[in-house]
């Protein structure tokens, strides 16, 4: 039993080695490649409209109690990208202020 239960403990620790030093190895070969600087562009503004599709995704059009608080968190991501262009403080600021509406409606 204690032999199987190493073999469990050394595979495992095995694959998670694999699985973490893959993308470093992978970036190597690909550093310099168009297809990734496309990427580096463009996943930011992917992000965000992931974000927008799920925080708008099954909103109650019906009272305003239901659709503020994305419409205020949308807006205030929109304008802190569009002041700022920065990613991260413009999606925790839209965030912030969706929870902060969120919380007096």
């Amino acid at each position: 039993m204690t032999q199987y239960i190493l073999a469990v403990v050394v595979m495992t620790w095995a694959i998670t080695f694999v699985l973490r030093a893959m993308p470093f190895l992978f970036l190597t070969k690909v550093r310099d490649s168009a297809a990734l600087k496309y990427l580096g562009k463009v996943m930011p503004a992917g992000v965000m409209l992931i974000l927008v599709v799920f925080t708008l995704r099954g909103l109650d059009l019906t009272t305003p109690e239901s659709w503020l608080p994305a419409a205020a968190g949308v807006i205030t991501t929109v304008v802190l990208h569009l002041l700022l262009r920065k990613v991260l403080l413009s999606i925790l600021g839209g965030a912030g202020v969706f929870a902060l509406v969120l919380s007096f409606c």
